[in-house]
């Protein structure tokens, strides 16, 4: 056994040793698949599915199937509804914690980018509560607070006005619209959405929660997509603009900015409330992460 060798430089070169060796037999034993493959012709077996994180997912009683007609009645009713049938426009309304630093910005300025019909106001010294009603008063439709750490957002609270629900997300890997290479400019036309394998019911949630945020009237003259992509509880938020190439056969992506990956820490049923709010959803990780295969959204 390697770990047995006392001297440190003689168990490192063992080691790197045995670990060239797995590889070069790794690679022969490819090299002999694709041989016998060739060889074998049409009645070559199938190429076996490599095992990933998703593909051996623990099963969940929670997984939506596509013709689950509780669901889907349940969403027809539900607080976003008026959204996703065009029937309501929202409105955001966009601040910080108190005294942010000027890090802040930058992200909020290319959060407004992104969204339609979004506004800044100075978070100042008023509480949640208090901003949250003074919102609703001027017809705003959502409240998004951001937090820091190191001058860089690190956390995102969204507020449905006036009764919820709301949810709280880690924020991380922000990449600035500036910072991405050949990045594109928004053109101010209401972008196509796409939220794609939110799988559970949560997920659901909180999928119709982040797509309430715009309008479902996409202008395709600007062919702009914002798309939320939930991949192991991660979602993954990007912007792009689209062109068609070779008569519509291809398509080609130009990135819009910004970029970044939220992952929910919890969900509630009414407007923030810390003490007596209805939690419909809790990130506990000592009793959650115990296993990598087991998914929330």
């Amino acid at each position: 056994m390697v770990d047995r060798i006392k001297n440190k430089m003689k168990r490192r070169e063992v080691y790197e040793k045995r670990k060239i060796q797995k590889e070069k037999e790794k690679q022969a034993r490819r090299i002999q698949k694709k041989r016998e493959a060739e060889e074998l012709g049409a009645e070559a077996p199938a190429k076996e599915t490599p095992k990933t994180l998703d593909n051996t997912r623990e099963g969940d009683e929670t997984v939506v199937e596509a013709d689950d007609t509780e669901v889907l009645a349940d969403e027809e009713e539900d607080e976003f509804a008026a959204y996703f049938d065009n029937s309501k426009i929202p409105k955001l309304m966009i601040t910080t914690r108190p005294r942010p630093s000027s890090g802040l910005f930058a992200f909020i300025s290319d959060l407004m980018t992104m969204i339609p019909n979004s506004f800044f106001y100075p978070r100042k010294e008023y509480s949640l509560e208090q901003i949250s009603k003074w919102a609703h008063n001027k017809g705003f439709t959502h409240l998004i607070v951001l937090g820091e750490k190191l001058k860089e957002c690190n956390q995102m609270l969204v507020n449905h006005l006036p009764v919820g629900p709301s949810a709280l997300f880690k924020v991380s890997n922000i990449k600035h619209q500036s910072k991405i290479r050949g990045h594109g400019n928004s053109t101010g036309h209401l972008p196509e959405i796409i939220l794609n394998r939110f799988q559970t019911r949560v997920g659901h949630r909180v999928g119709r929660f982040l797509g309430s945020l715009f309008s479902h009237d996409p202008e395709f003259r600007g062919r702009n997509v914002v798309t939320f992509h939930n991949q192991r509880d991660f979602i993954f938020v990007r912007h792009h603009r689209y062109a068609f190439r070779d008569e519509g056969k291809k398509a080609q992506l130009q990135e819009l900015g910004p970029r970044f990956t939220l992952k929910l820490k919890w969900l509630m049923a009414d407007s923030f409330d810390s003490e007596h709010g209805e939690y419909e959803w809790v990130h506990k990780r000592g009793e959650m992460d115990t296993s990598r295969r087991r998914f929330a959204l």
